[in-house]
């Protein structure tokens, strides 16, 4: 296989983070599928000490200041053993990213060493029942009340909302501009499905996979929350937002990757084992050729994300390239997992089999946190602006 030229501390971070995914994740993965049982506590506390959660935050704040193909390399080996649950840790590494950026010294020394260590787990409120794909499109109101703002609205789609301590709610804070009226409050609540009743309540949302990172809707029925919880200047939480995406969008690719070469395994493994007219489906030329075709997919879509990753730790600005990252790893994820749940034949229909859940998730990465579509005009922008 190819060399990805990793320095010798990346080979070191990727080598420990697939021994724990093996140890921790990959066991609990097939329970935490057909129970649909919420995150695990007792792996969040193993990440939490492993110091996982503080990779994409600062050294002053407690952080590692990992670079983003670090990052990737973790996620990667985590969603390899698991979706969901190694999709946990960017929580707080995109929070954090956002908040590092543009929040007040009181906010980052409040939050930003609990949320590296794992203390305080934190996840996004943006998406709404009118505002999806079109993101600047937020009806949830925050009406300015003395040292308070005033929240007011429901929102779709809070992934990890009840096992969070801290939410970053995008709310309407001008209704004269749609984008410019927009801003970011970091509202805290108990660990927990109770939130903070009547002022704030959540009900989860089933989904055919993804299981163990539930989303939930959330419903703001005047939740005061302080003003000192603002993130930045009013009006700028669009932009904060579509700031911290650049860097999501690459580390989702990561996250399509794990996904994808989890199910290339499982498909690898079995098209040798499985025995059919006399002999293993390997030595059939179409099933031979599915695989040539996932493996292909796979080198193209982890060589650029390498290399836009390796980009953005120059500091180079890649929303452009980012948005083409997104695209090319979901699309490929969708692909690869479809096309190895129909390798295992019957048995992949079977909701109990690991290819089946690999399709399930896989079909997620196309849809959440930016649409393929959305991808596409994001990618057509930048390249028509720069024409």
């Amino acid at each position: 296989m190819i060399d990805w030229e990793l320095s010798e501390e990346q080979q070191a971070v990727q080598d420990a983070a697939r021994r724990f995914a093996q140890q921790e994740i990959a066991p609990l993965a097939r329970d935490v599928d057909l129970q649909e049982t919420g995150f695990p506590e007792p792996l969040l506390a193993k990440m939490a000490a492993q110091g996982y959660f503080g990779m994409g935050i600062g050294q002053a704040f407690g952080g590692l200041g990992s670079d983003t193909l670090s990052m990737g390399l973790v996620t990667e080996e985590f969603c390899r053993a698991n979706l969901a649950m190694g999709s946990i840790v960017q929580r707080n590494w995109l929070c954090g990213h956002i908040l590092e950026t543009f929040g007040s010294e009181e906010q980052k020394l409040r939050w930003l060493p609990g949320m590296a260590s794992g203390a305080l787990q934190s996840c996004t409120s943006g998406t709404e029942p009118e505002a999806g794909s079109d993101a600047a499109n937020i009806k949830t109101t925050a009406r300015p009340d003395g040292d308070d703002f005033v929240v007011t609205g429901a929102k779709q789609w809070t992934t990890f909302a009840g096992r969070a301590d801290l939410v970053f709610v995008y709310v309407r804070t001008n209704q004269e501009s749609k984008h410019g009226g927009i801003s970011l409050l970091v509202v805290e609540k108990p660990p927990g499905d109770q939130f903070c009743p009547p002022a704030l309540t959540g009900q989860p949302i089933r989904t055919v996979g993804f299981h163990g990172l539930p989303s939930y809707s959330l419903f703001f029925d005047g939740l005061r929350v302080p003003r000192r919880h603002l993130v930045g200047e009013a009006g700028r939480g669009f932009y904060q937002l579509m700031f911290g995406y650049e860097r999501a969008r690459v580390l989702i690719g990561f996250r399509c990757l794990g996904l994808a070469q989890a199910a290339y395994d499982a498909a690898f493994r079995y098209a040798q084992e499985r025995v059919q007219f006399g002999r293993p489906i390997a030595e059939f030329q179409a099933v031979r050729h599915k695989l040539a075709d996932m493996a292909t997919d796979l080198m193209a879509a982890r060589a650029f994300a390498h290399r836009v990753a390796r980009t953005m730790d120059k500091g180079v600005r890649c929303n452009t390239e980012a948005g083409m990252v997104k695209l090319m790893c979901s699309e490929m994820a969708a692909r690869v997992s479809r096309t190895a749940m129909l390798l295992h034949g019957g048995n992949g229909y079977a909701l109990a089999s690991d290819a089946n859940r690999f399709w399930r998730d896989g079909m997620l990465m196309s849809i959440g946190e930016g649409t393929s579509d959305i991808q596409r005009e994001v990618i057509a922008k930048g390249l028509l602006k720069g024409a």
